[in-house]
């Protein structure tokens, strides 16, 4: 007795709460392989610093490139401020328009990221539910998932978005081109990108159904839509981690592909792609400020993102470990 009366003040002190899965997380394999990985660690602080200063566009940047009557004309065309001619406060420069690239580059990075990540949690909604779907069931319902996976992966990603992005732009009224542009290009990307998730976990479902643990669930009449929520998806997790921080990415990627093609985000929104598109008719004029920032800024982005996916994809491989 006296010495379940010393213990109990020993359990009831054990932390919980917030603090202490904050301290688990610290201490857990992940952080400690993340900490030990420096590429890793630089490409995490460098996407949180691009992140950021693309949060805080409207507080740092020296102009609203969307406010029309905040571009001079006699300001256009002024080079880096480290070269002749360059004037503060355009760090980097102002297009033929007078519109500084710096907060250009800013706005747009906000707006590819919103894209590239929306567009990343549509498909994975998508591919979840289909996947869980297809490799829980299987029988018919597998079949006709699996061929419509099927026959998108036989058509180039690209070209099923430009078909999906004409037809909305060309079904919408004029009025509703533009501020529908965002929420096509987020439908457009996700459409053919699902099918890498749906993949994915139907071949973990597939595994996973047949475990002792499922059939306990089947047993005491665990309902399906319950069984493939709680128990089995959990366990399919760990890929679609990885795939989906390297699909990130390549969303965002493909979100300046099509703004740069001309079937993205309008001129008076620009996004990255927009910006390197309008850049590049001056190019070969000189001006190659306007068309080499905005695409470092991308490569910026998405190698960071890759970096990360690939530390991540080492860190959650067990054979590795």
């Amino acid at each position: 007795m006296a010495d379940q009366t010393a213990a109990s003040p020993t359990l009831a002190r054990t932390p919980r709460g917030p603090r202490a899965r904050l301290q688990g997380l610290v201490d857990s394999d992940l952080f400690h392989s993340f900490r030990s990985h420096p590429s890793a660690v630089f490409a995490a602080a460098l996407l949180a610093l691009l992140i950021l200063t693309a949060v805080l566009a409207p507080v740092i940047s020296p102009q609203d490139p969307y406010d029309l009557a905040a571009l001079e004309l006699w300001n256009s065309e002024i080079p880096p401020i480290w070269q002749a001619g360059g004037q503060w406060p355009y760090l980097l420069g102002t297009d033929v328009q007078g519109r500084d690239i710096l907060s250009a580059i800013l706005y747009g990075s906000r707006i590819s990221l919103i894209i590239g990540f929306a567009s990343v949690l549509l498909s994975l909604a998508i591919g979840l539910s289909l996947g869980l779907v297809a490799g829980y069931l299987g029988g018919w319902i597998d079949n006709v998932i699996m061929r419509v996976g099927d026959i998108l992966l036989s058509m180039p990603f690209i070209l099923i978005a430009i078909l999906i992005s004409a037809m909305a732009g060309a079904a919408l009224p004029p009025a509703l081109k533009d501020i529908m542009a965002a929420p096509i290009l987020i439908f457009a990307i996700a459409v053919p990108s699902w099918v890498q998730y749906a993949r994915t976990v139907r071949a973990s479902a597939m595994v996973e159904r047949k475990k002792e643990y499922v059939q306990a669930a089947r047993l005491i009449r665990v309902r399906p839509w319950r069984i493939m929520l709680h128990h089995i998806l959990p366990n399919t997790l760990t890929p679609i981690m990885v795939a989906a921080t390297l699909s990130f990415g390549l969303a965002i990627l493909a979100e300046a592909t099509l703004s740069f093609l001309g079937v993205g985000m309008p001129p008076d929104q620009p996004s990255l792609g927009t910006l390197i598109r309008i850049g590049n008719e001056y190019l070969f004029s000189g001006l190659w400020w306007i068309v080499v920032f905005p695409a470092v800024q991308l490569c910026l982005i998405v190698l960071s993102v890759n970096m990360i996916g690939d530390w991540l994809r080492d860190a959650l491989n067990p054979k590795l470990r």
